[in-house]
């Protein structure tokens, strides 16, 4: 099977995440947005959305035709045709990659001959050339309709149909519905703590740590991921407090019955709890230094530096071999350029999550990844590391 999955925001650690959930390493990179992937068993694709952070639609390419109005129109046809239908029927089209042809006029002309052999449709239209995830949704373009999407490559086009979007609604509730958060501090958002998880490498039946838990989102993601021996710590009795009411209420909306070992601990101590080479993944946020008003980038960039090189040999002993770390570090905004923390990762290896490919933004001279927007003080630098 022929899939394509959308990329989101940040390009990098999307295509990262995919790579490593979907072993799309023959995979093929579109800048800037899609990734194309021949996958032999069947995906679900509806499941496989759920959990990958960074992709916001996930489709099956159809057919491939020239890079002409007419083919593309045919071609279209006989798909919109070959659909089930009940009542009236809505679609859209999303074009990717060069201009190429009107999509707007071919669905029109679609709309009109699919009414002429009797279907009741309404073209659902956007002023973007593409049609976003909720645009979709909210339109039942998945359970009611259909949305086509031109992949323009050079001088002919892949035409698919989207199957799954990424679940933006359950989300932002796991992110700003949750009955714990701490605004100032910062929170880690749900689908990025997905991504992380993924790079960590879906061991889902061994253990998992996070030992800067904060409210828990790592803690609470892994537990729908399926993950069922997690353990969480934290320096601050508020947040293992946070964490604890943020887990309750992730298994009283989601029925699930895991139950993370959860525990106040300083990051420095965890030899403590946990015994040499036992701990199969560490996936955590540190704390990224002040987010608001006038600091000494420089000062802050050297305390955090000295702390953060104490908890990396902490965590190289604590890991089993092949073992990883998934790790957000601060990246400091400076001239519209990331400052990266110095440290020395040794004995762990740095981890390119990324396939070979080129010219993809978000990703650093040490073959780390960044994820941020515009205007921010403080990014987040993704590390992966690995025991060897």
């Amino acid at each position: 099977m022929k899939y394509f999955f959308v990329l989101g925001n940040h390009p990098a650690l999307s295509v990262g995440e995919l790579s490593e959930c979907l072993s799309l390493e023959a995979g093929q990179y579109l800048f800037p947005d899609i990734v194309l992937g021949e996958i032999k068993t069947p995906l679900i694709l509806s499941d496989v959305i759920k959990k990958v952070g960074g992709t916001v639609k996930a489709g099956e390419i159809k057919t491939r035709v020239p890079a002409r109005s007419s083919a593309i129109f045919d071609a279209s046809l006989k798909i919109l045709e070959a659909l089930p239908k009940k009542g009236k029927f809505n679609f859209g089209i999303s074009t990717y990659g060069q201009k190429g042809a009107d999509s707007r006029k071919i669905g029109l002309a679609l709309k009109q001959e699919l009414k002429n052999r009797g279907t009741s449709c309404r073209l659902v239209v956007s002023k973007e050339k593409t049609l976003s995830s909720v645009v979709v949704e909210q339109n039942k373009l998945l359970s009611s309709g259909k949305e086509l999407v031109y992949i323009y490559t050079g001088n002919q086009v892949l035409i698919g149909t989207t199957e799954a979007v990424q679940p933006f609604k359950d989300l932002s509730v796991r992110d700003y519905g949750r009955p714990a958060r701490d605004d100032y501090s910062g929170m880690l958002p749900p689908k990025l703590a997905q991504i992380m998880i993924n790079l960590g490498g879906n061991h889902i039946n061994e253990s998992l740590l996070d030992p800067f838990c904060g409210s828990g989102t790592i803690i609470t993601e892994a537990m729908l991921m399926g993950y069922d021996n997690i353990y969480g710590s934290d320096i601050s009795k508020k947040a293992m407090s946070d964490t604890e009411k943020n887990v309750a209420w992730i298994q009283k909306k989601y029925g699930t019955k895991i139950k993370p070992h959860l525990q106040v601990s300083d990051a420095r101590e965890l030899l403590k709890m946990h015994k040499k080479n036992s701990v199969r993944t560490i996936v955590t946020e540190v704390y990224l230094g002040p987010q608001r008003g006038q600091f000494n980038i420089g000062k802050i960039s050297q305390e955090l530096g000295l702390l953060y090189q104490k908890v990396i040999q902490v965590f190289s002993e604590l890991l089993a071999p092949g073992g990883r770390v998934v790790l957000a570090l601060p990246a400091f905004i400076v001239k519209n350029q990331p400052t990266l923390l110095s440290l020395s990762f040794t004995p762990l290896k740095i981890v390119n999550p990324l396939p070979p490919v080129k010219n993809i933004p978000g990703v650093t001279e040490r073959h780390t990844l960044l994820y941020g927007r515009p205007g921010q003080k403080v990014w987040r630098e993704i590390i992966v590391l690995e025991k060897k």
